[in-house]
């Protein structure tokens, strides 16, 4: 006959006080759930804060999280964490980074799962009158006018200073009053008056209290990007890593997913 679950806990009780008197007292049993580890980036803070502590109370498990860009060197983006050694057992980021991070040896091959897809924004200082970027024309003269610019250092930032700029025209006479933002985001420094416009995902604007948010990028510029959850290959737990991104990636995470600005991608 099976033992009931009580019986079992009495037996590990005992096991454990036999263990100490027989002088083996740093040998305890196994804890029923251990912590998951977490790295996410800012496209996905919102809606991650918002759902971890479902998965927690569903789950057992306590999950622990480092917060970092996607991309670039600074010393809190998700590659420095990891290249540190950091523990991790899932990382979500942008795909093409996640993808890079496969490809470096550092996530599970195939463990890659596609979460939200994300637009990029602007906003001001919370009173400020909101320009105008609702066309492409209205957008380049936006720019032009600003007196500053902040942008982030991972997938938006990115887009904007590599690329949107230049297919504007406008490169010349911007990029040099646009600031790149590490390890803080742009809406924060929009708020305390440190940069009249700020570019940034919009999930990521959106929770700043501070600022008002402006709008999207012109659906002629916008780009959009796809943030992804994959196994880190130093997991010590992939199992549970992989039980996370199924919670994350399930219909009934959709609603509060959508809430904070992001259009989730759930599984069929």
């Amino acid at each position: 006959m099976t033992a009931s679950l009580p019986a079992l806990g009495r037996r590990a009780v005992l096991l454990a006080a036999a263990l100490a008197l027989a002088g083996c007292s740093s040998i305890a049993p196994k804890p029923a759930a251990t912590d998951i580890h977490v790295m996410t980036s800012g496209g996905f803070t919102a809606a991650y804060n918002d759902l971890r502590p479902g998965f927690e109370k569903a789950s057992g498990r306590a999950v622990k999280t480092a917060y970092g860009a996607s991309m670039g060197n600074a010393s809190d983006s998700i590659p420095s964490r990891l290249g540190r050694g950091e523990p991790a057992d899932v990382v979500i980021l942008a795909r093409p980074a996640l993808d890079a991070l496969v490809a470096e040896g550092k996530v599970v091959p195939g463990s890659q799962v596609d979460l939200v897809r994300s637009t990029i924004g602007f906003a001001v200082k919370k009173g400020a009158p909101k320009p105008d970027i609702g066309t492409v024309d209205a957008l380049k003269r936006t720019l032009l006018a600003a007196p500053s610019i902040a942008y982030s250092a991972s997938a938006s930032g990115t887009y904007y200073e590599t690329e949107l700029l230049r297919n504007l025209g406008i490169e010349a006479q911007v990029k040099p009053k646009s600031k790149r933002i590490l390890s803080e985001r742009v809406g924060t420094v929009v708020a305390r008056g440190d940069a009249a416009l700020g570019l940034q995902q919009v999930s990521e604007l959106l929770p700043i209290e501070g600022i008002d948010y402006v709008g999207p990028l012109p659906a002629e510029v916008q780009r959009v990007t796809v943030f992804s959850a994959g196994v880190a290959t130093g997991s010590k737990q992939p199992e549970a890593a992989r039980e996370l991104i199924r919670y994350l990636n399930s219909p009934a995470a959709a609603p509060t997913i959508a809430k904070t600005g992001l259009e989730p991608i759930t599984a069929r």
